[in-house]
């Protein structure tokens, strides 16, 4: 057990990179641990600032076992907006051992003037949609769960990831491009122009790394289906690090 209080950053974001750093920088090493726990299906993953741990905990069981053995006083829950599973067993978790817990999570993107988005509950919802409306498409939703999109044969898809596309040999016509962002306006606009993409399918990730690709779709007047952010545990939740900040001082 460490000798001193435990901050357990659940991370993987941008948000949780600063989030660590922040606390770093401000001195709270003094009196915390600051330790980020990465899901690790990244390869060569960001370090964060403070320790890091890489990998599973074992469930809810075992979370609210490393909550106790690991002298966690606080859980600041900055996981990926669709990272549903750990979001559930952190809330589930602290509830049970009683540890206070906080949610820091980016504003959700909104359509503007100019956009045309197609809003979906999820990557079958879009897949079905697609079995209808054949398309050129940039997919941009992540390595995992592309299955969904293997009857989809009279579409092609660009599939855009940092890791290789997990895909059968069913899939539909693909091109899987493996690439880290983030990315500009103007070289999404080449890339859907240099492979005629007639749709963007997306994850609403929210923050600004991402959104070139939304901006690009605008310009080219592209439909975007826009995944929604699936349904998380009613906790306390804020979009700014200092709220975070403030919430650890009370």
């Amino acid at each position: 057990m460490s000798s001193k209080p435990t901050l357990l950053i659940l991370g993987g974001t941008l948000e949780a990179f600063e989030l660590a750093e922040r606390l770093v920088v401000e001195g709270w090493e003094q009196r915390f641990r600051v330790l980020t726990s990465l899901r690790g299906s990244t390869r060569n993953p960001r370090v964060p600032s403070g320790e890091h741990r890489i990998g599973g905990f074992g469930g809810i069981p075992g979370l609210e076992a490393f909550l106790q053995t690991e002298n966690v006083a606080f859980v600041i829950d900055a996981t990926h907006p669709f990272a549903e599973q750990i979001s559930n067993h952190a809330f589930l978790a602290c509830k049970g051992s009683g540890i206070p817990l906080i949610r820091l999570e980016r504003p959700a993107w909104q359509p503007e003037l100019g956009d045309d988005w197609i809003m979906l509950a999820d990557l079958e919802s879009a897949a079905s949609w697609l079995l209808k409306h054949p398309q050129r498409v940039l997919l941009t939703s992540g390595h995992k769960g592309l299955d969904v999109f293997r009857g989809c044969h009279d579409s092609f898809f660009l599939i855009r990831t940092v890791e290789p596309a997990l895909l059968t040999e069913a899939f539909s016509p693909a091109e899987n491009l493996i690439v880290r962002g983030p990315f500009n306006v103007e070289a999404e606009i080449e890339l859907m122009r240099s492979r005629s993409i007639s749709l963007v399918v997306s994850k609403n990730s929210g923050g600004s790394s991402s959104r070139p690709k939304l901006l690009a779709a605008r310009k080219l007047s592209i439909s975007v289906i826009m995944i929604d952010r699936p349904e998380k545990p009613d906790v306390s939740k804020t979009e700014k690090i200092e709220q975070v900040m403030e919430w650890l001082s009370n």
